[in-house]
């Protein structure tokens, strides 16, 4: 197929010179092309910028490298790529993700086919290794996504998520942990439709709250989602009656993460 799609590919690069070439590549492998993978260097040490030229050399003019004085995090660095693109959707991946061959064509022709929905995500796996098969062994299957769901739990994984481009929420730049989070709120906070899609399209190969799991790691992301609910919260998009029943409950999640995970270390 590979015939290209109005897709922007969204990647933050920040040291990660062992696992960008196979983001990259899972890309490239698509049964849909995107029009540009727009690589944002930020701010990284090391040989990170020159595998990225690289890429840039070995793909052609596919790829666009964008370079960062210093490391701002990702937010910043998707922003950055999000005013630069060119695509009518974009497509977020992050340096050590990958998808399966067939998300762009899936994802894009279902947004195409509805054009009132201004975001979409997608089941995602946690594998080892390298992907095998790529085979998806059932239909597509899709749901809306309302704010009580998205309350309960962040299901719109940033690796699976593909937006309009001329949305004009951004990713708050202040922000290093749940920064994803608040955008997807926002978004369907403020009226626009977001749906899921049930096909796992995209392929994570480390623990959901960082590397091993690190109890740090786990604080940080909890004190990143009380601050997404805040923010909503001065913003007028929650209520004080959804405000305080979402911090309690945000606050017991954690507390169950971090029981589990020091169970599991035993």
């Amino acid at each position: 197929m590979n015939n290209k799609v109005s897709v922007s590919v969204v990647i933050p690069c920040f040291n990660c010179r062992d696992t960008i070439k196979r983001a990259v590549d899972s890309v490239m492998e698509q049964t849909c092309m995107p029009l540009e993978i727009i690589l944002v260097n930020d701010g990284s040490h090391g040989s990170t910028a020159d595998i990225l030229y690289e890429l840039q050399h070995r793909h052609g003019d596919i790829i666009k490298v964008i370079d960062l004085d210093k490391n701002y995090g990702p937010s910043r660095a998707r922003n950055t790529a999000w005013e630069s693109a060119i695509g009518d959707y974009l497509a977020f991946l992050d340096a050590d993700d990958s998808w399966h061959p067939r998300k762009i064509e899936i994802q894009h022709n279902w947004m195409i086919r509805h054009p009132d929905v201004a975001l979409t995500g997608h089941r995602c796996e946690r594998i080892s290794g390298k992907t095998s098969g790529n085979t998806l062994s059932r239909k597509l299957r899709a749901y809306p996504v309302s704010p009580v769901k998205l309350f309960l739990s962040n299901i719109l994984l940033t690796r699976s998520v593909m937006l309009k481009q001329d949305l004009s929420f951004r990713f708050n730049e202040n922000k290093r942990h749940s920064e994803d989070y608040l955008l997807w709120l926002e978004t369907i906070l403020s009226g626009f439709r977001v749906w899921y899609l049930d096909l796992p399209l995209a392929y994570s190969y480390k623990a959901p709250y960082g590397d091993k799991g690190l109890s740090a790691n786990l604080w940080n992301m909890e004190k990143g989602e009380l601050d997404t609910y805040r923010k909503l919260y001065q913003k007028g998009l929650m209520s004080l009656f959804t405000y305080f029943p979402l911090v309690h409950f945000s606050m017991l999640k954690h507390i169950i993460r971090f029981v589990r995970l020091h169970l599991f270390m035993k």
